[in-house]
């Protein structure tokens, strides 16, 4: 399964979020999903931020040798779920690959429907699940497209964006890290639930 995270520039919030995603997946035994990222307007074949980088060490994961990339109709189109740093980047996508739009969360969006999943008692058992880490992960991005209308909305429309802290200062990075944290680590948390892969009717 391919999962595509992206942001602007594809040099501080999405890189992060992709290598924090991929090790954490990694580590929960989801071996066969890939991770990558790419920007909307990127710089491309730029590094990460410095400060970027420090977030992705500061959450236990090695930044690598990240170049950015501009994301492209063919990458939408090759990615099973696409996470966003923003709506605005979730309504890009969906301009530039229109099928792909019911397949394209927020990060943070995408965590709030799993967590609703993980805590609804209707969702089918877990003998429902099918066999392999990257047939669950699907099961779940194809329960969350069938329950994304479900799933109560914030409080606030702004709690589904990460803040860009590109040339910001240490305390944006500090905040835009610490949000993509909690949203990686409420996917995987959730991911773990088996009710999550097993589905739910409706549209």
């Amino acid at each position: 399964m391919n999962v595509l995270v992206v942001c602007t520039g594809n040099v501080c919030r999405s890189p992060v979020a992709e290598q924090l995603l991929a090790a954490r997946l990694d580590a929960a035994g989801f071996d066969d999903v890939r991770v990558s990222s790419a920007g909307t307007r990127a710089l491309a074949g730029s590094p990460m931020t410095p400060q970027a980088a420090d977030l992705s060490r500061r959450y236990g994961v090695d930044p690598g040798d990240h170049v950015a990339r501009q994301l492209t109709e063919q990458l939408a189109l090759e990615a099973d779920l696409v996470l966003t740093a923003t709506r605005a980047q979730r309504a890009e996508v969906a301009e530039l690959v229109p099928r792909a739009a019911r397949r394209t969360y927020t990060l943070r969006e995408f965590a709030r429907v799993l967590h609703f999943l993980a805590s609804d008692d209707a969702l089918e058992a877990p003998e429902t699940l099918g066999t392999g880490a990257g047939s669950r992960m699907q099961r779940a991005a194809d329960a969350a497209s069938r329950s994304r209308g479900l799933a109560p909305p914030p409080s606030d429309p702004n709690d589904d964006d990460i803040l860009d802290p590109y040339r910001a200062s240490h305390a944006v990075y500090d905040e835009a890290g610490r949000l993509i944290d909690d949203a990686v680590d409420a996917v995987v948390t959730a991911l773990a639930a088996p009710s999550v892969s097993g589905g739910r009717g409706g549209s």
